[in-house]
């Protein structure tokens, strides 16, 4: 109990040194919402030691495995509906296209056998796709709005000629899907090279044998490209008929 209690101290003096790192690093800089950050790390911290308790109990139940898939995916959305505008007018898209980009990858990979289809799987599986749709519907989405809004001139010019809202708009849509696929790709393209998953190092410490780790995170890395392809395609495609300049969110 001593070593565990010790272990846990000066893992809550490192985040903290880290986060102080970081607070600093903002606060020179005069950044925007330089303690932003740090209450992200704790309010994180709260919600996984909350989460830690929460599982242990629920690992094994489907229903509650659901539940706890639906309180994600519901946080998620309106997440990322609140970066791309008000959820009134955001919440219906943003939720419409990671239902298709995650139900699809997730669909895929328990259905070819890819991932066995057992409750621990489908909470570990389910949890990552959520949130990597959610990144990738924010990326595309603020990117979509701010390219509408620095070419506004240009829309507007394909409009007086007769164009549609969406074919005014085609050629951004096509530049936000690239830049919010652009991280999911270089980490995928990195992975083993620069950077060390985190399904698959969890994997190995909790005594998975690396090659059975890797195959389970090339299945991750897969879900989450294709999830967020979808996501970002669906996503710009709803938001693309644009007919008045869009107010970029905060």
């Amino acid at each position: 109990m001593t070593t565990d209690l010790g272990t846990l101290l000066w893992t809550l003096v490192g985040v903290a040194v880290l986060v102080a790192v970081a607070t600093a690093a903002l606060l020179l800089t005069r950044a925007p919402s330089p303690w932003a950050p740090a209450l992200a790390v704790l309010r994180g911290t709260v919600q996984l030691a909350v989460l830690s308790i929460v599982l242990s109990g629920v690992i094994r139940d489907p229903v509650w495995i659901g539940v706890a898939l639906a309180v994600m995916f519901g946080v998620a959305t309106t997440t990322a509906a609140r970066r791309l505008g008000t959820l009134r007018t955001r919440l219906l898209p943003v939720a419409t296209s990671m239902v298709i980009g995650i139900g699809v990858a997730l669909v895929v990979v328990f259905a070819t056998g890819a991932i066995a289809f057992s409750p621990r799987y489908v909470l570990a599986m389910g949890g990552i796709v959520i949130g990597n749709a959610m990144t990738i519907a924010t990326l595309s989405g603020r990117r979509f709005v701010e390219l509408v809004d620095d070419r506004w001139d240009d829309v507007e010019g394909w409009l007086a000629l007769g164009a549609t809202p969406r074919r005014a708009t085609t050629d951004l849509v096509r530049r936000a899907v690239h830049a919010a696929m652009v991280p999911s790709t270089d980490q995928t393209r990195t992975t083993g090279l620069v950077t060390l998953p985190g399904a698959f190092v969890g994997a190995v410490f909790g005594g998975v044998s690396p090659l059975e780790a890797g195959r389970f995170q090339v299945v991750v890395l897969a879900a989450i490209i294709a999830a967020g392809a979808l996501v970002a395609v669906t996503l710009t495609r709803l938001l693309a008929p644009v007919r008045t300049r869009p107010v970029r969110a905060d």
